[in-house]
């Protein structure tokens, strides 16, 4: 596996504002008592500058201190005015030696090194991720000495001695070096102490997991499945812990509704038992329910399958309501059941959220349903359609209603629209698969469309002899996309990864049939649209069969034995077929619950376990009601509020992580650990974010810590 980083040099403005001024501070002496002496190495690093690090602003030199250059093998030697933790500032004017005494190189990018105070004799990327050890376990240096060595296979002397000298204690501290090193590289490109510090524990927390695993379940807000969750922002008014008071739900001119609207057709999906009727539901209160409530009289357990809910891309933006998520009932087609909640702790993966962390501020990266939110899981973009006005597409170019400023207001309403959502559900002239085409032209698919490639809901024309496309001429059917996806960064740097999912091979052997049946068998109910990377040009299936094999696999045949073997590739997205992903309409709680659990309990039995993070959250919240206002951003998103819970041996156990994420986290924390160029959508979300008076989204290292927990 090839990892590899390009970094920029460090940035005038913390040549100025930070390091520089902070060196001023230190008063420039070079002094040769004997009392601050050391060496800095990985290799032998020639004119580094070396002080003592400031108690108070760390990675800036201490007020008052001297400070040394390093001499041809890195050593140096300082004045004791100040003592404390040692920095070593290895700037482009540094010089590398591999060997003492060798002509050695430039150094090209700026690193920062840290040692505890009293163990300079060695300053490395080792002593430095021994420092970060020690900033999170309140200083102690034995306890933080005792967990990297054993992290690493070392004897705690190692850690202390030239690693560039041979032995195997030594081979094992060069190699974590040189895994350190771009991190640190990473870091020195930020703007400021605090940010630099902020991104290099970061970046030392993920160094730490050799595979990132995402299960993408489906159709759930986080108030709907863990809005009971102790210690997480949950249901308020139910949980003690919720951040917020209830806002009622109004109707469509903003009036407060006196009751819920009726569950429109019922509560329960057909052939489910017990039937909860409409007529059951009238009159509920404004107020979030409970659904497996049993002393209620609505009482569904979480193995019976409800109706499913509207949950689409302007539909989102509309129950949002501008963050007051106040209407929900009103925008749904189901009516009340988009207040449902369960009570999570009769969940298995309830308490692996309790075990390991469960994160309670991830937000949908774009507005509305599983299309284009899994299209946002590995693009950070949505799909595009050009020329779609011309196109057998044209009819289904939505009718939205926009302000002046051409920002959109909300679905145009049917002309037989009712006035109140008490009297039905609300109707549309036309809630379809694409935008109005932007300043650019350009038109975007945002519902559900199909993938030009096998397997697809879309048929093969009469004409294609290989049977491996779908009919183009169908107006549902999405020409392949090209934009950049996160597998494409990932393969450009020769770093394996690959998208499971339920049933792959099956559906895909009777898709492409010849006498291809006119319905999938139900279950496992196989989604085309689930599987993202199907609707790019890469995956043509006659073009770029092998590629497309190496990277589109399959559970049952595939997956679980790559598990078993130890043989999953770096990066690794797994989908659960129908059935099993909890998709409200065709899917129970229960059942899926039960199904990722299991996946949960055989990764952890991996080889690969040990430096494995595992991250399962959900492509969308599937309609369900949820509390907490999205942080403004893009036209994209982010959108209302879903689960995530982050499985690894290097988890903070027992957390609930309050950090700000969306579903394109997956993507930052994959960039961030294997070093990749940052996806457009990606940058654009977090400008969006900052310009509107937030913040950019986590990358999941706040869940971390930087020794193994278990």
């Amino acid at each position: 596996m090839k990892l590899g980083f390009a970094l920029r040099p460090l940035p005038m403005l913390l040549v100025a504002a930070g390091f520089g001024a902070a060196l001023v501070a230190c008063g420039g002496n070079t002094g040769d008592v004997a009392s601050n002496k050391g060496q800095v190495i990985g290799s032998y690093y020639e004119n580094a500058q070396v002080c003592v690090e400031s108690a108070t602003t760390k990675l800036t030199c201490a007020a008052g201190a001297p400070t040394a250059r390093t001499a041809a093998d890195g050593t140096f030697s300082m004045t004791a005015t100040v003592t404390g933790p040692i920095l070593a500032i290895i700037g482009t004017d540094a010089i590398r030696h591999e060997a003492k005494g060798d002509a050695g190189t430039k150094v090209t990018q700026t690193m920062l090194f840290r040692a505890a105070a009293g163990h300079s004799n060695f300053v490395s990327a080792i002593s430095t991720e021994l420092v970060a050890i020690m900033d999170g376990n309140g200083g102690d240096y034995a306890a933080a000495t005792t967990k990297l060595a054993a992290k690493l296979g070392v004897a705690e002397a190692s850690l202390t001695a030239d690693f560039n000298q041979s032995g195997a204690d030594q081979a094992k501290l060069k190699a974590e070096s040189n895994s350190v090193l771009p991190v640190l590289a990473a870091a020195a490109t930020q703007s400021n102490p605090a940010d630099i510090l902020n991104t290099m524990n970061a970046g030392l927390a993920l160094n730490n997991i050799k595979n990132i695993v995402v299960i993408y379940a489906e159709n759930r807000g986080f108030d709907n499945l863990y809005g009971l969750f102790p210690g997480a922002d949950g249901v308020p008014g139910v949980n003690p812990t919720s951040k917020s008071a209830y806002v009622a739900q109004k109707d469509f001119d903003g009036s407060t509704l006196p009751v819920l609207p009726p569950v429109w057709g019922g509560m329960t999906a057909a052939g489910q038992t017990p039937v909860i009727t409409q007529a059951q539901t009238v009159n509920l209160p404004n107020k979030p329910f409970q659904i497996d409530d049993t002393k209620s009289a609505l009482y569904l357990s979480q193995a019976v399958v409800t109706r499913d809910l509207v949950h689409r891309f302007y539909n989102n933006q509309m129950q949002i309501n501008g963050g007051k998520n106040d209407k929900f009932a009103a925008y749904s087609d189901a009516g009340a059941l988009t207040m449902g909640y369960y009570d999570g702790s009769k969940m298995k993966l309830w308490d692996i959220a309790k075990q390991y962390a469960l994160a309670d501020n991830l937000f949908i990266g774009a507005f509305g349903g599983s299309f284009l939110t899994h299209q946002y899981l590995i693009c950070a973009c949505a799909p595009q359609y050009p020329n779609a006005n011309t196109s057998v597409a044209a009819g289904s170019i939505s009718k939205i209603d926009v302000d002046a400023n051409g920002n959109f207001v909300r679905l145009t309403p049917a002309a037989t629209a009712t006035s109140t959502v008490l009297n039905g559900a609300a109707t549309y002239a036309n809630d379809s698969t694409l935008t109005p085409a932007d300043a650019t032209g350009m038109y975007y698919a945002v519902n559900t469309m199909q993938p030009a490639y096998q397997p697809s809901s879309n048929a093969p024309a009469a004409s294609d002899g290989t049977r491996l496309y779908a009919d183009t001429s169908k107006a549902t059917t999405l020409p392949p996309q090209t934009q950049k996806n996160i597998g494409d960064l990932l393969s450009a740097q020769n770093i394996d990864w690959a998208w499971y999912a339920g049933a792959w091979k099956d559906s895909t052997a009777l898709t492409t049939a010849a006498a291809r049946p006119t319905a999938l068998p139900s279950p496992p109910n196989f989604q085309f649209h689930h599987q993202p990377f199907n609707f790019f040009a890469e995956m043509d299936p006659v073009k770029n069969a092998a590629f497309r094999a190496a990277h589109l696999k399959d559970y049952d045949t595939q997956f679980l034995s790559d598990v078993a073997a130890g043989t999953l590739p770096p990066v690794a997205f797994y989908k659960p077929q129908g059935n099993l992903n909890q998709h409200a309409g065709y899917a129970s709680v229960a059942d899926g619950d039960a199904h990722i659990a299991d996946v949960i309990s055989k990764l952890k039995a991996s080889p690969q376990w040990k430096n494995m993070l595992v991250i399962v959250t959900y492509d969308e919240n599937g309609g369900f009601y949820d509390h907490v206002a999205p942080p403004k951003g893009d036209r994209w998103g982010p959108g209302t509020r879903v689960p995530a819970i982050l499985v690894s041996p290097y988890v903070k156990k027992g957390t609930v992580d309050h950090t700000q994420y969306d579903s394109a986290s997956v993507l930052r924390a994959i960039t961030r650990r294997f070093s990749l160029p940052v996806l457009d959508g990606i940058t654009t979300r977090d400008k969006a974010l900052v310009a509107n008076g937030g913040k950019a989204m986590g990358d999941f290292s706040a869940s971390l810590a930087l020794v193994p927990q278990e």
